[in-house]
């Protein structure tokens, strides 16, 4: 069976900044203002810290 990569793509369109999400044959794009993609990077950063440290915490 063969795996699918995914594959994510930004790109500036006009007033937008645009965010393509390829999946196989499926595709799903998102247009955000700049304030919209400024919150959304923040969060992201957020996200992959506490991520990051979760995955340094030993539970025994």
């Amino acid at each position: 069976m063969e795996r699918e990569s995914r594959k994510i793509s930004v790109d500036i369109e006009r007033k937008w900044i645009r965010i393509i999400v390829s999946h196989g044959k499926d595709e799903e794009i998102l247009k955000l203002k700049i304030d919209e993609a400024r919150s959304l990077k923040e969060q992201l950063n957020t996200t992959i810290e506490d991520y990051l440290q979760r995955q340094n915490i030993r539970i025994d």
